[in-house]
């Protein structure tokens, strides 16, 4: 018996796109938001917020565009990142019109500046600009790699992001915002995309050079001395930064940001080290004799002392909040972290969470930001080309390094920085610029998780006769 079969090309099999799953967590993640803003009306007065409507379309409206964007123009992206972002926005949205409603931030703001401007509607229209510049990465990144032809133009755009700060007058102790005409921004929250972008298309060229060692010392491989080169620039830019700005958190981020890409451009660990110990050198160096600094490691040995009280009393009254939150917190809109002032619902907004969600809320809060960064690395590792590598890690890595340093400072662990919590604390310049940071991760996952093409059919093949008996 014989039996003739036809033998053809087989395609690759796609992969799942995981849109689907997507939008199941995007209206998770509104719903929750939503189910938020509902609970602190209530807790707040026993009824239900005025606005809720409003809120819920305008999140659902953003979540909306920005799933229809993704699956448009990235179908193979992480399907992770866009409902995490939108979760700590929304949640975000939540805790600023909670703290709105303080009466007692609102008589502050009357007696000091003669009038009250809640927030959130500011924080909702920023988010909106966020979204939209997220849709706009893309839209026009078509692919990832062509930002490695701007390496040399990111460095010297992120130089002058950096410094034009020191041209306008500081606020709270810092020179870290750009005033025009009443209008304020933050140029280091978008100067950490660029620079990452620098780093990335850097490091590939240079990796191999920098990986080579001269000599081994206790165990560590020590780089030869023209290899120092970059980290001593880097090094030695970052301290003028904390000396002319007073800006210890964009420092932080600025110097961490490239020792993490420089570990994992080379694989010596010798660079962390080094890293670490001229990281703690240079910032014991200026805190010696810069007077803002050296209030921030005074407030941070002692926050209760009585020097630190008599010239602010916030990192006490942080503490404190965590401390009456517990476990499971007071609940939405029935917490006292307003007694914080002003920086409640920027630097302080953690406060909120560990008093009125305790512990439990925390943890949560956390884990989502964690969970940002893992997927951000899990891209890293998929991705196919070594600039991409480099990009998702470093985008990652600045990620991470924010979140530390703003947690860090408002639980007492290092001094505070004066950065904000992102996506969750107010400010426009943060909120938007890491909008665009996630889109620029959606775009590299899509790369990487995109599936082959299918090979062309052959025009020669042929018949194959099977002979089976």
């Amino acid at each position: 018996m014989s039996v003739v079969t036809n033998t053809t090309t087989i395609g690759a099999i796609d992969a799942p796109s995981r849109r689907n799953t997507e939008l199941a967590l995007m209206v998770f993640a509104i719903a929750i938001s939503v189910f938020a803003y509902a609970n602190v009306g209530l807790a707040m007065d026993g009824t239900l917020p005025s606005g809720m409507l409003g809120y819920g379309f305008g999140l659902i409206l953003l979540g909306g565009v920005a799933h229809l964007v993704v699956r448009k123009f990235a179908p193979y992206a992480d399907p992770l990142l866009l409902p995490l972002a939108t979760l700590l926005n929304g949640l975000g949205l939540v805790l600023i019109w909670r703290l709105d409603q303080s009466e007692r931030l609102i008589a502050t703001a009357k007696s000091l500046y003669g009038a009250f401007t809640p927030s959130a509607p500011r924080q909702l229209l920023y988010s909106a600009v966020g979204v939209a510049l997220f849709a706009a990465v893309l839209f026009l990144l078509k692919d990832h790699r062509i930002l490695q032809r701007y390496t040399y133009i990111s460095m010297v755009a992120a130089l002058v992001l950096l410094i034009l700060p020191m041209f306008f007058p500081g606020k709270f102790g810092a020179k870290i915002w750009i005033t025009i005409a009443g209008f304020s921004i933050q140029p280091g929250e978008f100067a950490k995309i660029i620079i990452a972008i620098f780093f990335a298309g850097y490091l590939m060229v240079k990796r191999d050079a920098l990986a080579l060692a001269s000599r081994r010392f206790m165990g560590l491989y020590l780089p030869r001395g023209r290899d120092l080169g970059p980290i001593l620039v880097i090094w030695a830019m970052s301290i003028l930064i904390l000396v002319f700005e007073t800006d210890l958190g964009t420092s932080l981020l600025f110097f961490g940001l490239f020792v993490i890409m420089l570990y994992v451009a080379t694989e010596r660990t010798s660079w962390i080290v080094f890293g670490l110990l001229m990281s703690a050198v240079g910032a014991v160096g200026v805190a010696t004799f810069e007077p803002h600094v050296q209030q921030r490691v005074d407030a941070w040995l002692d926050p209760f002392g009585e020097k630190t009280m008599a010239h602010s009393d916030q990192i006490a009254q942080a503490l404190m909040s965590f401390g009456s939150g517990g476990t499971l917190g007071t609940g939405l809109g029935q917490g006292h972290s307003d007694l914080i002032g002003f920086a409640a619902n920027a630097d302080f907004i953690l406060s909120t969470v560990g008093e009125e969600l305790g512990l439990a809320g925390m943890m949560a809060v956390l884990l989502i930001y964690g969970l940002i960064v893992e997927r951000g690395v899990r891209t890293a590792l998929a991705a196919r080309d070594p600039f991409g590598k480099l990009l998702a890690i470093g985008l990652s890595g600045a990620f991470a390094i924010q979140v530390f340093v703003v947690a860090g400072g408002v639980m007492g662990l290092i001094p505070l920085t004066g950065m904000t919590m992102p996506f969750l604390a107010a400010g426009g310049s943060s909120v938007i610029a890491n909008w665009a940071l996630i889109g620029i991760l959606i775009r590299i996952s899509d790369t990487a998780r995109r599936p082959a093409p299918a090979p062309a059919p052959s025009s020669d093949a042929e018949m194959t006769q099977v002979v089976r008996p």
